[in-house]
């Protein structure tokens, strides 16, 4: 009896530890209409040189550096879009710009969805990564750099040239400098772009300090600022009634999240694939952001909006400040 007991319990333990052995498969995040959903477990993230925009579809082409193939993207609604270590729109960006376009799957498996672009000064200034001069040629107006992190305890790569032409120009406190100020072992950072052919890139700007790069970026930051309070902070809609509407509002307006109360006067209006609205309603707010429900909003309508509001589509709130 005893022997039957012992060999029940060791039966019992062996399951258990297989179970636990046993891999558990997490849901494979994917991207679904309407729904502010990033599948990082499911992405392509690529270097390259912006070719085409079309602003009123939202879509474009890129040269990918690695490979030399033109890639089509749709921008998906609440894509980030990280122009000058800031949030912008498809607008800021220059053809043949240099940044990461981060692509997703679409439902045929095509990698043509775009989550975010992020400009070579976003990922620098995240990354707090510097091009750290090695060598100076001013015949050639070349640099070559070791790209590392502010104390270089990380190196991405060593050995790479940053060209430079005469559009070039050079920023030091702030202010217009030149080639000549650029010294060996200097820690700069740049605004490039593609000459379209593989990985070389050209300046557009060179940032001799983080004074400069940072004029830039806080311009970037006034002017999309100056865009949410004149074109309203957009989301989706997620469900609407006679006299109200409940929306996701997208985190490139999260600037304007302090103006958010309840009972606050608001105006809604649906938006067009360009993102732009007109003829909106006014409305109340009657729900906010929480910690649990992020970028969620309910507005009670005190008229209807002259196009109307559909469900999973895209709509614009201007919040009165």
């Amino acid at each position: 009896m005893r022997s039957s007991l012992i060999l029940v319990l060791l039966a019992s333990f062996l399951a258990v530890g297989l179970r636990a052995d046993q891999p558990t498969t997490k849901p494979v995040s994917k991207i679904i209409p309407g729904k502010v959903i990033i599948p990082t477990d499911a992405m392509r993230r690529i270097w390259g040189e912006l070719v085409s925009i079309d602003s009123k579809t939202r879509t474009g082409t890129f040269r990918n550096e690695s490979t030399e193939e033109i890639m089509p993207f749709t921008v998906l609604p609440y894509a980030e879009l990280l122009h000058h270590a800031a949030l912008g729109d498809l607008q800021d960006f220059r053809i043949t710009e240099r940044a990461i376009f981060r692509l997703h799957q679409n439902d045929q498996g095509k990698w043509v969805w775009l989550t975010y672009i992020q400009d070579e000064m976003n990922m620098l200034n995240g990354h707090k990564e510097y091009f750290y001069v090695d060598r100076i040629d001013p015949a050639k107006g070349e640099i070559e750099y070791t790209q590392a992190n502010f104390d270089k305890s990380f190196v991405r790569a060593k050995g790479l040239i940053l060209e430079t032409d005469e559009q070039t120009r050079y920023w030091k406190d702030g202010n217009p400098a030149a080639f000549a100020d650029i010294h060996l072992g200097d820690k700069v950072r740049a605004k490039t772009h593609g000459i379209g052919k593989g990985k070389h890139h050209r300046a557009w700007e060179v940032f001799l300090d983080d004074t400069s790069l940072q004029k830039f970026q806080k311009e970037q930051q006034a002017v999309h600022s100056r865009r949410l309070i004149e074109g309203g902070w957009p989301g989706y809609v997620d469900s609407i009634s006679s006299n109200e509407v409940h929306l996701t509002l997208f985190p490139e307006g999260r600037e304007l999240a302090k103006d958010l109360k309840i009972g606050g006067a608001v105006r809604v209006a649906a938006a067009g694939p360009d993102r732009k609205a007109h003829d909106a309603a006014d409305g109340t707010l009657t729900a906010i952001p929480t910690p649990k429900h992020s970028g969620e909003v309910t507005i009670e309508l005190k008229s209807q909006p002259g196009e109307p509001l559909v469900v999973t589509g895209v709509a614009r709130v201007w919040v009165k400040r």
